[in-house]
């Protein structure tokens, strides 16, 4: 019967742990994940003028895809997606292939691999779902994206793949042809804001 009390006790500090004092028990790959989104948005804004606009995990969907952009950036450049991967040791896979592989070599010598889904394509179908929203509310807008992967460990040299501040800026202050005025900005990040 003191078993059971003591048991009661334990449970019910921990449900107080957790609840009450935020105890974090995330998962440690999420947790990763989530600092490297931080970790790239930080190093985002660090290029972006007063005219940008920066949102982060916007979640879109369309006709039954969804997804979550890590990054939008919106200005008279135009929008552009930034996906951030923290994909820790050696990534193998083609510009084309759905998945990669992760290879990690564990300081005891022990090497795992893991399938990881190609940021690139991830992009591709973020810019899909980005753009058709942007037609029902009838602005026909180019979408431009791209990848940081914070380890600059890329088995593909494309140039989705952003490897330095110099990149970013010229990916996002580029003098393309996709201009946007101040109502189109405007439209747009109510959309997504």
């Amino acid at each position: 019967m003191i078993y059971l009390i003591a048991l009661i006790i334990v449970l019910v500090a921990a449900v107080i742990q957790i609840f009450w004092l935020g105890i974090n028990i995330e998962d440690p790959v999420e947790r990763a994940g989530r600092r490297g989104e931080e970790i790239a948005t930080d190093i985002i804004s660090r290029v972006l003028t007063d005219d940008d606009i920066l949102l982060t995990n916007v979640r879109i969907s369309f006709e039954g895809s969804r997804s979550e952009v890590d990054n939008l950036i919106i200005n008279s450049h135009g929008v552009f997606i930034i996906e951030a991967k923290n994909y820790v040791g050696e990534l193998v896979g083609g510009l084309d292939d759905y998945e990669w592989k992760k290879y990690k070599i564990t300081p005891g010598g022990d090497i795992y691999c893991k399938t990881v889904k190609n940021p690139i394509k991830q992009v591709k179908r973020q810019i899909y779902i980005l753009s058709h929203i942007l037609r029902q509310h009838k602005l026909d807008v180019w979408v431009d994206g791209y990848v940081i992967l914070l380890e600059k460990n890329s088995p593909v040299d494309d140039n989705m793949i952003l490897e330095s501040l110099s990149d970013i800026d010229k990916a996002i202050h580029g003098l393309g042809s996709n201009r946007l005025s101040d109502r189109e900005i405007d439209i747009i990040t109510d959309i997504f804001d």
